[in-house]
Parts: C-alpha cells; structure tokens; sequence
C-alpha cells in the first residue's frame, strides 16, 4: 500500500516537473519571440516628446507608440532620448531602430532613409516672429538680411538651407539644439528675427502669446516615422506600424490622442 502511495505521490511530482518545464519553455520560446525596437526620440516639445514634473517621457507622440506597441505584441518598444542631430547618427550605427520626432519626408532624408507609408499627423509650416514686430511679411523673401533660427537637420533648416542656396545665402541661419523654449527667447529678445514652425505649436510654446505667425504656410507636411533605409528588419516594422495606424484612425484613437495632448486635431490632412 505505502508502495503504491509513493509510486502515486512520484508520477504527481514527475508530471508537475514536466508541465512546469513545458510551461517555462514555452515562456521562454515567447520572450525570444518578442523583439525589441529602441525608440530615438527627444524631451524640448511640449505636449508632443517632454519630460513632465515627476521626469517621466510622455506627450502625444510617446503615448502614441506606446498605444501601437501596445497592440504589437511581437515587439517591445523601449525609448532613448537625444537631440535630433545624434537621433540621425544612431538610427546609421544601429543604437536606435526608429525616430518619432515630428519628421517629415524631404527628397534630402528620402535618398538615406525609410519612411513609413501613413502619416500620423499633419502641419503647415509658418514663418513666426515677435508680436512686436509689425514687418509686412508674407515669405521668406521679405526677410532677406535676417537671422533665423533652427534645429540642426530639421526640415525648417532643410527649408532654409535650400533657400539660401537659391538666394546667395540671403538668410542668416543659427542653429540650436531644438528647445522650443530656446527659440521663443531668442526672438522675443531679439537676437534672431525668426523661426520656422507649425503655426499650432504657438499655444504650446508661447502661452504668454508674445510671438505670431505670418505669412502664407511655406510648406504643408506629412509626418511619419524614419526607420534605416534597406533594412528588410526596418521594412518590416515599418509596415507593421502602419498597419496599427490605419485600426487608430479606424477606431478613434488618433484623433483622441491628438485632442488630449494638443487640444485640437492634427491627423486631419
């Protein structure tokens, strides 16, 4: 009888055993499933990529991955904050697998970089300058001897820097790290003229409303994730990420993104 017991209590313990080891592979087989994709993005845009009081990364385009890797389980997203000079260099050498920066398509990014298919958002571009500053200015022709200031490699300075080659550098360009806040005090101080900017970011970045658009929108954008261009990886991630962005227009999701973190909607083209 004890003999049978013990014999019973063992085949118990021994399919326990095998279950648990079954059960511990198969977890394992699902982690070594799971991809992970480094996530390059930056912390000077209120409301969009910031740090908030506690030093936690948040804003409309952190939420949004994290709602799309939400609904991608074969990858994990994990974020790295830098500014948008050393985002490009760490997208080349493999540090990041994707930038989510506000970026629009340029034939100069196209020719080294993939673009996902669906933008995520739009804006137009506007010329923003001081409240004081009663200039008659429709274009950039009418700041000719002036100085601006940009983000290093941004479409702004992609914008400028092409209208200088056209124009015998007519425009003096000042380059800056990419805080909004940075360029807000430059030209209220006066020490540039003006920026380039979607005219929507001024109740965000100026809410003591010292500055102003004007003119006509110099550019109309799409903006889209960067990914390394002629990476079948990349290529991969890209589509899947356009396949969440399509059930997020669906559903309501983008648009109630964009209300919550900017006020209005900007996935409207």
């Amino acid at each position: 009888m004890r003999k049978a017991i013990f014999s019973l209590l063992l085949a118990v313990l021994l399919a326990a055993a095998v279950s648990a080891c079954g059960q511990s592979s198969n977890e394992g087989n699902k982690d070594k499933d799971v991809k992970k994709v480094v996530v390059g993005t930056g912390t000077k845009f209120p409301k969009v990529f910031f740090l908030d009081e506690k030093g936690e990364l948040t804003g409309f385009d952190v939420e949004l991955l994290k709602e799309i890797d939400k609904r991608l389980p074969q990858y994990e997203f994990e974020f790295k904050t830098s500014d948008l000079t050393n985002l490009f260099l760490s997208l080349k050498t493999n540090k990041i697998d994707l930038i989510a920066h506000q970026l629009e398509k340029n034939p100069e990014r196209e020719a080294e970089y993939l673009f996902n298919e669906l933008p995520y958002a739009y804006w137009k571009s506007k010329i923003i300058v001081a409240k004081d500053n009663n200039n008659p200015i429709q274009s950039l022709d009418d700041l000719k001897g002036k100085k601006a200031v940009v983000t290093a490699n941004s479409a702004a300075a992609t914008l400028l820097e092409n209208y200088n080659k056209a124009h015998d550098n007519a425009i003096e360009i000042v380059y800056q790290s990419g805080a909004a806040n940075d360029m807000l005090t430059l030209v209220t101080s006066g020490r540039v003229d003006f920026f380039i900017a979607p005219d929507f970011t001024l109740d965000i970045v100026d809410p003591q409303h010292q500055l102003k658009a004007v003119g006509e929108p110099l550019s109309a954008t799409d903006i889209q994730y960067v990914f390394r261009k002629d990476d079948p990886d990349s290529k991969v991630l890209a589509d899947s990420i356009d396949g969440v962005i399509k059930e997020l227009r669906e559903d309501g999701t983008l648009a109630a993104l964009s209300e919550k973190w900017l006020s209005f909607d900007a996935t409207i083209q």
